[in-house]
């Protein structure tokens, strides 16, 4: 129905930046909320960073300041711009999107989430 594909992870030292991208495609209607989740080795996934359609933002403490998450509505798709990076930030990153879509006449809400990017931050 609505797959989600993500790119712009790597490698990168303490202090710089990197931009994740995220574009959903498929029998999309609508899309409601996207975010940004991670999971690290041996710790539980969280929440990264979130964008309702109307462009309102919630971010974890950890990334306050450093992390801005924007979505282009056009594209279907949403960013994850990530500076001031730490070895901490390094994780697998998730694109989660909800939404309706639609199938001919019908239509039925999604939660789609991509198959994960990884960032490592180390010197």
């Amino acid at each position: 129905q609505v797959q989600l594909v993500e790119s712009g992870g790597g490698l990168v030292q303490p202090g710089g930046s990197l931009r994740l991208s995220c574009a959903a495609s498929g029998s999309i209607f609508s899309i409601n909320n996207m975010g940004w989740y991670r999971r690290a080795p041996g710790k539980q996934r969280e929440l990264v960073a979130a964008i309702t359609s109307g462009g309102s933002t919630n971010y974890a403490d950890s990334v306050k300041g450093r992390f801005t998450i924007s979505r282009d509505n056009v594209k279907n798709t949403v960013y994850l711009q990530m500076n001031s990076l730490k070895p901490e930030d390094t994780a697998a990153y998730y694109c989660n999107a909800a939404g309706t879509y639609y199938s001919g006449s019908r239509r039925g809400r999604f939660d789609s989430w991509g198959q994960g990017t990884q960032v490592t931050v180390s010197s």
